[in-house]
């Protein structure tokens, strides 16, 4: 049976990206950028005053000069002056303004006394050449690549691109995804429930944690344990949608007929079955278009944490997401776990006496016990080739959306 890292690795061979589209800059929060953001001239595309005061020459001022008459006022937003010849000779700037031609230094208003249609400069003051100003090109030359793709975009980004004259950019597509539940036990929520059936929560709880995750586009469905209902729904809801993510029916039991009905529509199986606990039956293909299909464990610890580990990772790379990295973390307490899995272990994250990051074990009751989830921050992976992990253990951390 497959580990989990040799499952993630066929995942990956075999999603192909999302395609792209134009977004406006105001609909662009959230949205994955495809192509890179330049810079379009420098920036700051002038010698911008960053504070309020005088544009002056530091030479006068080196040379003794300390009354200076103010020419003209250079607010934010104007064409810059020149600075008359006479050594004498200051513009008043505002924070924002172009230095005005011939200065090269700004003296804060704070050291200087005004003097009618003059100022002094007062004794304590200092000065130095480019003091108070914001070079042209200093952040970033025109060209330069400011942003580059695979970025989730926010404020940061939308600032970029506003800056930079982007009216549109080119995003990841958002999938359009259906969530499906399956079982003859699952009612709605809002239903009259019998002592042998449960809520639909499975559903819920996927399509929040897609959004969370950046995939909004969703719709839940519940597919009976009939085989001619999941023949029929299931050919539609593969044509619809881009994802199709199931949950339940996906084992070996007699109503368990997923499997079977997705091969003979055509979807290729990459592989079934993970050496791993929770989420051992999870499944994973490709339909005829290419389009991926995940069904995972119907209990809900199990469809919630293959989500993390498998589902989101791999929806984040078909959107171009530039991959980031697992947090390692350090076992608070021992654990011991017998069976030669791959253990996906609940965890409370807090900081160490030295600010490393510790995961304190929190385990649910059964795979069945979601609500065991709740106040648990993520789950650590503990590899199968051991059975004992004492305390200060380094694991790979995966945090809930």
């Amino acid at each position: 049976m497959l580990t989990p890292a040799e499952a993630e690795k066929l995942m990956r061979a075999a999603l192909a990206p999302f395609p792209t589209e134009g977004c406006p800059l105001d609909a662009a929060h959230g949205r994955v950028l495809r192509a890179e953001l330049h810079a379009d001239r420098d920036l700051p595309p002038y010698d911008r005053v960053i504070l309020d005061g005088y544009a002056l020459r530091t030479a006068a001022l080196n040379a003794g000069q300390r009354r200076f008459r103010i020419e003209a006022t250079q607010a934010a937003g104007m064409r810059p002056f020149q600075l008359g010849p006479a050594d004498d000779a200051c513009v008043e700037v505002a924070t924002g303004a172009v230095l005005p031609a011939g200065a090269d230094c700004v003296v804060p208003y704070e050291d200087t006394k005004p003097d009618g249609p003059a100022m002094t400069v007062l004794p304590g003051a200092e000065w130095a050449p480019q003091r108070a100003i914001h070079r042209r090109g200093s952040d970033h030359q025109a060209g330069e690549v400011i942003v580059r793709a695979g970025t989730r975009i926010t404020g940061r980004e939308i600032a970029v691109a506003a800056a930079v004259g982007a009216v549109t950019l080119t995003v990841t597509r958002i999938p359009s995804i259906a969530v499906v539940a399956t079982g003859d036990e699952l009612v709605e929520v809002g239903d009259a429930v019998a002592p042998h059936q449960i809520r639909r929560s499975n559903d819920y709880a996927l399509r929040a944690a897609l959004a969370q995750a950046g995939f909004p586009r969703v719709e839940r469905f519940h597919l009976r344990d009939m085989r001619h209902e999941i023949e029929h729904m299931l050919w539609h809801i593969m044509a619809e949608f881009d994802v199709v993510l199931i949950t339940g029916g996906v084992s070996k039991g007699k109503f368990d007929f997923l499997p079977a009905e997705l091969e003979a529509q055509g979807v290729r199986k990459i592989f079934h079955g993970v050496a791993q606990r929770p989420g051992k039956p999870f499944w994973f293909g490709l339909n005829p278009e290419g389009k991926p299909v995940f069904a995972l464990p119907g209990n809900p610890v199990s469809a919630y944490t293959c989500l993390h580990r498998y589902v989101l990772p791999g929806l984040a790379q078909a959107s171009g997401l530039t991959p980031v990295a697992p947090q390692m973390v350090a076992l608070a307490g021992p654990v011991t776990f017998r069976p030669k899995l791959a253990y996906f272990l609940p965890v409370r994250i807090s900081s160490g006496p030295r600010g490393e990051l510790l995961a304190t074990p929190d385990p649910s009751n059964t795979s069945g016990d979601f609500a065991g989830l709740v106040g648990t921050d993520g789950f650590v992976e503990l590899p199968a080739a051991s059975t004992e992990f004492p305390a200060g253990y380094l694991a790979l951390f995966r945090p809930w959306v």
